[in-house]
């Protein structure tokens, strides 16, 4: 890993310090809102967009892009009905999804799975102490950042969010530890899989502290063999991931998220490859007023031996930066009009045009969500 990208963690470590009137885990896709009927409650969002990409790709799909992935259309980014049921000892959580958020992060799955954000069912083993068991599809503890585009203080989606499962299929296990200290077990299929790709299990782990209301802090990791008929080569996957939300007032908020990852490649020789990626940003925020604030975004992604990431003019390495910057209106409790330019540089001409590759990208999209 070369001196810039040390220094981009070291940056972003230091500055660990997202913008809510309460701070949650905006990493987490569980912080909908609700209706609530006794022991059932429902709830729902529609996020619309529209996006002018200046590169103009014949394709009308943005680069490397998952969420809000078309150009110069109006579309919907993620639409869901989200429908909850808990008693004392069980719970069920349904949350169908469409749009091209949908379409596009769950093109490998089969079925119905295609339109799935979470399906688990959950168990109370505890009579004492909150200590669930929940098994099915659910939603992914990696990064800053979940597919709900509300929680944050950006529209667009990282580098760092996009290229780390949104979702997981498997078994999740909750624990409290104290008030402020909460820990989380993943038994999984695999790196964002519901249909499992390969014979192997995979392990995740997440350690949530919040030492007062103003931050919290949060400890991700993941371990799978990754071997399959797709990539009979690689073996072991490891990736850490750490990020913090800070609020120090009313006036501004703050979040940081940086991750490492490796991912080992047998080779001829029966000695394995590790193919290395990572990636640091940092996002701040400025409230004007209750209902309105500028929010801007740095970061920087790189994967040198394209494990994650495949430049699509097929160039052997990929790495690339992009700087934010919004505007943000509460129209009313349940609803968010927000309006983002996002400029992308790479030192390699990896952006795709209506006639060649550029080095440069520059996006400009507009959204409104509404949510109950």
């Amino acid at each position: 890993m070369n001196k810039k990208i040390y220094y981009t963690f070291f940056l972003s470590f230091l500055l660990s310090v997202s913008s809510f009137a309460q701070i949650v885990n905006p990493g987490i896709s569980d912080s909908y809102d609700s209706l609530e009927n006794g022991k059932i409650s429902i709830g729902g969002l529609v996020d619309a967009y529209y996006g002018y990409d200046f590169n103009r790709p014949n394709s009308k799909d943005r680069n490397y892009a998952v969420s809000s992935s078309r150009h110069n259309e109006f579309n919907i980014n993620l639409a869901y009905l989200d429908i909850k049921y808990k008693n004392n000892r069980v719970r069920a959580h349904l949350v169908p999804g469409f749009g091209t958020y949908m379409n596009e992060n769950y093109v490998n799955e089969k079925g119905t799975g295609r339109n799935l954000v979470e399906a688990n069912v959950g168990v109370k083993i505890s009579k004492k102490r909150e200590i669930w068991i929940d098994a099915g599809i659910l939603g992914s503890p990696y990064t800053n950042e979940s597919a709900i585009s509300k929680d944050h203080l950006m529209y667009t989606r990282s580098f760092a969010a996009e290229n780390v499962p949104y979702y997981l299929s498997g078994i999740k296990i909750s624990i409290p530890i104290t008030p402020k200290l909460n820990i989380y077990g993943y038994l999984i299929n695999g790196w964002q899989q519901i249909h499992d790709n390969n014979r192997f299990l995979s392990f995740g782990s997440q350690l949530e502290y919040r030492p007062n209301k103003k931050v919290l802090l949060n400890w991700d990791t993941y371990i799978g063999n990754e071997s399959s008929n797709y990539f009979s080569q690689y073996r072991v996957r490891y990736f850490t991931d750490f990020y913090m939300v800070y609020k120090p007032n009313e006036r501004w908020g703050f979040t940081t998220c940086a991750y490492i990852g490796n991912q080992e490649v047998a080779q001829f020789n029966s000695k394995n490859k590790n193919q290395i990626w990572a990636q640091a940003n940092f996002t701040a925020a400025f409230y004007t007023k209750k209902n309105a604030f500028f929010s801007g975004r740095i970061e920087y992604f790189t994967d040198q031996q394209t494990t994650i990431i495949q430049p699509l003019n097929n160039q052997n390495k990929f790495s690339a930066a992009s700087m934010s910057l919004a505007y943000n209106l509460q129209i009313s409790s349940h609803a968010l009009f927000r309006i983002e330019n996002r400029f992308f540089y790479s030192e390699s001409k990896i952006f795709s045009s209506n006639s060649n590759y550029k080095n440069f990208d520059n996006l400009l999209i507009g959204n409104l969500t509404v949510w109950f």
